[in-house]
């Protein structure tokens, strides 16, 4: 798609919620690439700073940032604000709060912060997005980002997995709802990314490695396959083992190997 047939789709202006730092740095790079210009969120103050100086210098896109704590109950009300200032017609919902540990280890504030961050905030700006589309009579696309980990419910990632299973299936559902609205939504289901997060879980490996993509493979991936399908896993090893766990496995025991797998992986934390 040529840099001007993506701007008839989807305006000159993209929000990319979650922006400053591993898939969201990756979106915001493959956008500027695109030359649209930038609303930036995220919570990582010297990063997003960091962030629209380069897209700024680089590609000369102009860009908006907007430091903020996605668990604010206000979250949805600012971005909305910066939304209708300009031509913005994507949304791309990148944003997650994600933590390896045992489900028992957790305490209430971070039980809520899954679901402020990984679905509330989410759910009501895709809503009030889609509202102000709709409102208008403009064509547009949501991007929301899910994990491979939502396909099968997995121990250590049990509250996260679940969330992101959720943002899967809404992304699903609003895919055929919107489409004869001319708003595309697709949710990007990527596996094992080399982002800052997940590097830091210091992952191990057994017999069964998942391929590690990287950041800017995921993001252009899900740009070129915007508008074309409701769910894009990227990267093939991702996409073969997708279909072996769920049309080759049994239920019980494609979650057995994959409950197998976390363990191995995260040894470490599952004692802590």
């Amino acid at each position: 798609m040529s840099d001007s047939t993506f701007k008839n789709n989807y305006g000159y202006w993209v929000i990319v919620v979650g922006s400053a730092e591993g898939l969201g740095e990756a979106y915001t790079i493959a956008l500027a690439k695109r030359k649209m210009n930038l609303i930036l969120v995220d919570n990582q103050l010297n990063l997003l700073e960091a962030i629209s100086k380069k897209v700024e210098t680089d590609f000369g896109v102009k860009t908006v940032k907007l430091y903020l704590d996605l668990k604010d109950v206000n979250a949805v009300e600012k971005m909305m604000l910066e939304i209708e200032k300009v031509d913005c017609r994507l949304l791309i919902y990148n944003a997650a709060y994600s933590l390896v540990k045992p489900f028992l280890n957790h305490n209430e504030v971070e039980l809520d912060n899954y679901i402020d961050v990984n679905t509330r905030t989410q759910l009501k700006l895709a809503h009030q997005f889609s509202k102000l589309l709709i409102c208008k009579k403009q064509a547009g696309g949501i991007l929301l980002m899910s994990s491979l980990a939502g396909l099968i419910g997995m121990q250590l990632v049990s509250t996260y997995a679940a969330t992101k299973a959720f943002t899967w299936n809404l992304a699903e559902a609003l895919h055929y709802e919107l489409k004869p609205k001319n708003i595309k939504v697709m949710a990007c289901i990527a596996g094992a990314t080399a982002t800052p997060a997940y590097l830091k879980t210091k992952p191990t490996y057994g017999f069964i490695k998942p391929q590690i993509m990287s950041p800017i493979d995921v993001a252009e991936s899900a740009l070129q396959n915007l508008g074309k399908k409701a769910l894009l896993i990227p990267g093939f090893s991702n996409r073969f083992n997708y279909f072996i766990l769920t049309r080759l496995l049994p239920r019980k025991m494609a979650a057995s190997v994959a409950n197998k797998t976390m363990l191995t992986m995260f040894q470490e934390q599952s004692n802590s």
